[in-house]
């Protein structure tokens, strides 16, 4: 059913800024009404006419194409133009208030997108989607975000609540005919069809994990002493030379920021200042940044010179990531645990290195085996053996080209799911009463529910939206 008892919105379409097009977007009842009091012409649905667009005393602020998209064959479900004009900000600007001038309100972030969800244009994957496909930073991340606005991640999704509903048909009935001489759990193979819907729900958490790689991608922070050649690694990494490199120590103060796309997952690298003790206020606050970073790491690479360890001297080169106290306490130096758990090692300048030194073996710490790599980031040496522990650590996938883009909540509402149908599967087993096994099921399509809005709150729908662009 199309709501139609919404305010007219309007907003900018186009991104900020200069450009040869610009466009207005215009949804709602009246949107066709004040596109010919702006334009003095009536608009033909789907069809581009040429128009200029005129202030209150008749001045021509643009010109360009007007467009009418009638409900309910529109993005939205309602009455859509689009005034396509130059893309001066100022411009679009003073169409825009015109726009509001004749009775139109500046629409919320995302709320065309959620209109074409109340009216039933699309679903909560596919208004994700739409989001996803605009922040895409990687071309792989785009097409598993078109292939989400296409349907792909829905439609498993409406499978598996097809084949749970079957299952919860023959509950029901087994409720119903609870007092007749009637096994209808065993006779309509209620236990082996949970079964299947569990593998299958395995199968597309796991498709879905892939698709949150893709959309979030890894963060990964370059951690280490000063002149170990931790910016030079990230300029390898890049491709490009975005961090200043000199032999002075000390030469990075702040954490800087890189995106690079390895095998079509986006990475998100950081550069961080040289751990170490100083009375430089800028540097201090450079390791106090460096430190804050390594908390929102994902994966953590510890450069350190090649030579200057051998297999004795361990806590050496575990010493950058060991807590600097500035106020001369006794407090114990150690390592955080939960670092270790995202580290490796990266031996840096081996093109300096002897011809008869021999590398450290890869060696327990703590209980936790760390990974080793020997690498020149001046000449590439030893960079794609670094690259692929890069993905591998991620779980990437980078050969699925049936990828779909997904989000932490799907991933969440699948685990939900999958405790539930266990829950339903043990009850099963243990013979529990039927009416448990009922509701477990019912939990099952409730989770199922909230990925693709079939089942949602408002508060959910406000956390999505609010996050995206204003013209979408």
């Amino acid at each position: 059913m199309t709501h139609f008892d919404s305010d007219t919105i309007c907003a900018i379409a186009t991104a900020p800024g200069r450009g040869g097009i610009g466009i207005v977007r215009i949804s709602g009842p009246r949107a066709e009404t004040i596109s010919q009091e702006i334009t003095s012409k009536t608009l033909q649905p789907r069809m581009a006419t040429f128009v200029e667009m005129k202030s209150s005393n008749g001045e021509v602020i643009d010109s360009g194409i007007g467009l009418y998209f009638e409900s309910p064959n529109s993005f939205t479900g309602e009455n859509i133009v689009e005034l396509q004009g130059h893309g001066g900000i100022h411009v679009l600007r003073s169409v825009l208030a015109r726009v509001i001038e004749c009775g139109a309100r500046l629409a919320h972030p995302g709320e065309f997108t959620e209109r074409a969800f109340l009216n039933n244009k699309i679903d909560l994957l596919q208004a994700e989607a739409i989001a996803d496909l605009v922040d895409a930073s990687s071309t792989q991340a785009a097409r598993s975000a078109m292939r989400t606005l296409k349907g792909v991640f829905s439609a498993k999704i409406h499978q598996l609540v097809a084949a749970v509903t079957s299952i919860r048909v023959n509950v029901e009935a087994a409720i119903d005919f609870s007092d007749e001489d009637i096994d209808i759990m065993t006779d309509t193979g209620v236990d082996g069809a949970m079964l299947e819907a569990r593998d299958r729900l395995a199968e597309i958490f796991q498709e879905a994990q892939q698709g949150v790689l893709l959309k979030d991608g890894l963060n990964i922070v370059i951690a280490g002493a000063p002149n170990a050649g931790k910016s030079s690694l990230l300029n390898a990494l890049a491709g490009v030379d975005a961090a200043i490199v000199t032999n002075i120590p000390g030469t990075t103060r702040d954490v800087l920021r890189q995106e690079i796309s390895l095998a079509g997952l986006p990475m998100h690298i950081y550069d961080t200042a040289g751990m170490r003790e100083s009375a430089d206020i800028v540097e201090q606050e450079g390791v106090r940044r460096a430190r804050s970073a390594l908390g929102e790491a994902d994966l953590i690479l510890l450069v350190t010179e090649a030579g200057a360890c051998d297999n004795s001297d361990i806590e050496q080169i575990m010493q950058p990531l060991v807590e600097i106290n500035t106020e001369a306490g006794d407090i114990p130096q150690t390592v955080a645990p939960q670092l270790l758990n995202r580290l490796c090692v990266v031996f840096n300048k081996v093109d300096l290195l002897p011809d008869q030194f021999k590398p450290i073996s890869c060696s327990d710490f703590h209980d936790i085996t760390l990974k080793f790599f020997y690498i020149s980031a001046k000449t590439g040496a030893g960079l794609e053996g670094l690259k692929s522990h890069l993905l591998e650590v991620a779980g990437f996938e980078s050969t699925q080209e049936q990828n779909f883009s997904a989000r932490e909540r799907h991933l969440a509402a699948l685990k939900e799911a999958d405790n539930s149908l266990k829950s339903a599967i043990k009850g099963v087993s243990d013979h529990l009463q039927i009416e448990l096994i009922a509701e477990d099921l019912r939990m099952v399509q409730q989770h199922l529910g909230a990925i693709t809005g079939d089942v949602t709150s408002d508060d959910l729908l406000g956390e999505i939206f609010s996050s995206f662009c204003i013209g979408k």
